[in-house]
């Protein structure tokens, strides 16, 4: 496994931390970018010039291309780093037999709106990828403290011992450390979740709530995101470990949560629309709770702040009358 070329696809700020990473333990990166311009600045200059600028790359290492095949043929180890809502389009010019024979390792926190599925579910189901083929990189992380070279912990998952303890080693470097698990779906899961609770958080605080309710909320959410993964993905894990209750804790609480922002624009008084065009990267836990909605009505498990937060962002609801209510129930 560890010959195996390696790629990256997606040009945004945590697909530019992640081959920063991904540059300390292989001679060659392979990267696919939508944007000709995000191309142009890491082929000739070796920086995004939209992403975390500030990260420089050696040029003669690093292969750009806006054709998704010709990465695709080059590599046997895809790290997808592309927003779920926008990753059917990105993998859309490749035959499903293509990623097949192929190591698949998602970074994506989200879910795949047309399909109300996460990741690895919607390359199992659609490109016919063997789960022993299939591994997960989560958190908790930022792209920017990874871009500042600051400490980083992340849990590499996998149906497949072996495979995770590859995935784990790729990531390894001086200031990121990497663990290993077998809960493939559970912390794929509790990736999606943790976005929508942190816009539960930045929906507070954009309404004037103070820490100590934060902190209670943060604590229920906590709570809901067990009864969730118990009921869609029931094996033995630890849920105040890093990949659960770390990565909420960092979304939920970091200046850097792209979904706390998001949240606090809508707590103070932005309409969904109006945020979506101010901000400039993806807030997966929008488009998360619109999906994991179906999810949740088929297990019938009881979510009273994901579903606030589903009430502010689909159904029209007053954020300050729908907080208010919640604040009574917790």
């Amino acid at each position: 496994m560890e010959k195996r070329k390696i790629a990256v696809i997606g040009g945004g700020s945590w697909a530019t931390a992640i081959a920063k990473i991904l540059l300390h333990n292989h001679e060659h990166l392979h990267w696919w970018v939508r944007e000709e311009e995000i191309r142009q600045g890491l082929q000739s200059e070796g920086v995004n010039p939209m992403y975390l600028s500030s990260v420089e790359f050696p040029v003669s290492r690093i292969t750009v291309s806006t054709d998704i095949r010709e990465i695709a043929d080059q590599a046997q180890t895809l790290v997808l780093v592309v927003p779920a809502v926008y990753l059917p389009g990105a993998l859309q010019g490749l035959e499903p037999g293509c990623l097949r024979s192929k190591f698949l390792c998602s970074a994506t926190k989200g879910i795949i709106p047309e399909t109300n599925q996460v990741v690895c579910e919607y390359l199992r189901d659609t490109y016919a990828v063997p789960e022993g083929n299939m591994a997960i990189v989560s958190g908790p992380s930022h792209a920017e403290e990874i871009a500042l070279n600051r400490l980083t912990y992340l849990t590499a998952a996998a149906r497949d011992a072996e495979l995770a303890r590859y995935v784990s080693r790729c990531f390894s470097c001086e200031y990121v450390n990497t663990r290993c698990s077998e809960d493939l779906y559970g912390i794929e899961y509790a990736a999606v979740l943790k976005n929508v609770y942190a816009l539960s958080v930045g929906i507070a605080k954009g309404l004037g709530y103070g820490d100590n309710f934060v902190a209670v909320l943060v604590s229920c959410a906590a709570e809901e995101m067990g009864r969730f993964l118990v009921n869609v993905h029931d094996i033995g894990r630890n849920l105040n470990s890093a990949p659960y209750l770390g990565d909420l804790l960092v979304t939920a609480y970091s200046q850097f949560s792209r979904n706390r922002t998001f949240g606090n624009m809508i707590g103070q008084g932005y309409s969904v629309r109006s945020a979506i065009l101010e901000m400039k990267m993806v807030a997966e836990g929008y488009y998360a709770a619109g999906s994991l909605a179906e999810v949740k009505r088929k297990f019938g498990v009881s979510m009273p702040v994901f579903e606030a937060v589903h009430a502010v962002l689909y159904e029209g609801k007053s954020p300050r009358l729908v907080f208010r209510k919640l604040s009574d129930s917790l």
